[in-house]
Parts: structure tokens; sequence; C-alpha cells
């Protein structure tokens, strides 16, 4: 959270060393605790896939299909000459934190301890995927506020579909899954469209 204010502390420019410094750090904590995560095959590929795919076009759909202005203000890697080291150093990072890192630690947070904790504070006697209604709206609502913006409305549906592959496959690697996948194509429509805001 700390690494995720210091654009607004240094400028519009931090962004360009502060997300891949987000990456490095995020990136190796991950790591760095992997031991302690249940991370199995993911199971319930179809609804998994589909479940990604339908939170990629929730994402999209305000320009798309209902006439909102484009986002075209954000981390633009074009700042940087096309084909340098610099271009292509702080894209594939971009892409690293958007479809790797970001995925994994959201979803070990959101959905593999606090859907659970919320159940049961002791939350590794809760089988993943177990449902209350109180965890179920509370991590929807607390995932929404978490993307407070212009995405706010996108981020309650997109909590709730993940918190549904949760409970649907009882599988954190689905969720994982299903979060790097719509990142993925998220990150692809960025490139093809030139909404950085989306980043």
């Amino acid at each position: 959270m700390l690494l995720l204010a210091l654009p607004d502390l240094f400028g519009k420019m931090a962004k360009y060393w502060v997300f891949p410094l987000q990456t490095l750090v995020c990136g190796g904590l991950v790591i760095g605790f992997w031991r302690h995560y249940e991370i199995r095959l993911p199971k319930g590929w179809l609804f998994t896939v589909a479940v990604a795919v339908l939170v990629l076009v929730i994402w999209i759909s305000p320009q798309e299909w209902l006439g909102f202005s484009r986002r075209t203000d954000g981390f633009d890697p074009n700042v940087f000459p096309a084909g340098s080291a610099a271009y292509w150093g702080t894209l594939s990072l971009r892409f690293l934190r958007l479809v790797v890192v970001v995925p994994f630690l959201e979803e070990i947070f959101w959905r593999g301890f606090l859907l659970r904790y919320l159940i049961n504070e002791d939350f590794e006697k809760v089988p993943f995927g177990s449902f209350s209604w109180m965890s179920f709206g509370a991590v929807t609502l607390f995932f929404g506020l978490a993307h407070f913006g212009p995405d706010f409305a996108a981020a309650l549906l997109t909590g709730a579909l993940y918190n549904l592959v949760a409970i649907r496959t009882r599988s954190l690697s689905s969720c994982i899954l299903a979060h790097a996948i719509t990142n993925l194509l998220l990150g692809v429509y960025i490139m093809t469209t030139r909404q950085w805001g989306f980043w």
C-alpha cells in the first residue's frame, strides 16, 4: 500500500520507477513466503476461464459500449524510445506485475486469507471456498474500495465473481488463474487501444 502511494508523493513520472519497484519487492515477498501457500493445480478450468473473460468485459464495457471517455492518462511506455532497453524493461516489468505479481498477492490476501478470516479468526481451519454471506459481502465491498475511483463498480462485480470462483472450485490457484487471465487480456487491450489509465 505504501508503494502504491509513492506516485502521488513524487509526481507523475514516479510511476515509471515505482511500478518496477513494486514488481520486484512484492514479487520477492511472494517467493519468500512460497512454502506457506497451498498452491495446487487449478480446478474448474472452463468456469475459471469464463469468469476471467466476463470480468474483462465488465472492466472495458464503459469505454467500449457505454460511451465513457477513453482513459489515455496513465503508464505510457512510449515515454521511452521505441525498442530501447528502457521501453522493453519497463513494459516487461509492468506485464509481470499485472499478470503474475498482482494475481498472486491479491488472491492470497482476498480469497486465501480474508474470505476465510471473516468466517473464523483461526482462518487456517476454514476450508478454502467456505461460504458465509457476511464474508462474501465484506470481501466484495473491500475489494471494490481498494479499487476506488472510475473502476469501483467494475471492481465490486469482479470481487463477487472471483469469490464465486473460490466457492465453486475450492481452489486458490483457480482464483489466481482467473485473475491472471483477466489481467493478461486487459494488458493486451491496453496496448491495443492505448488506454493507459487501465493499468
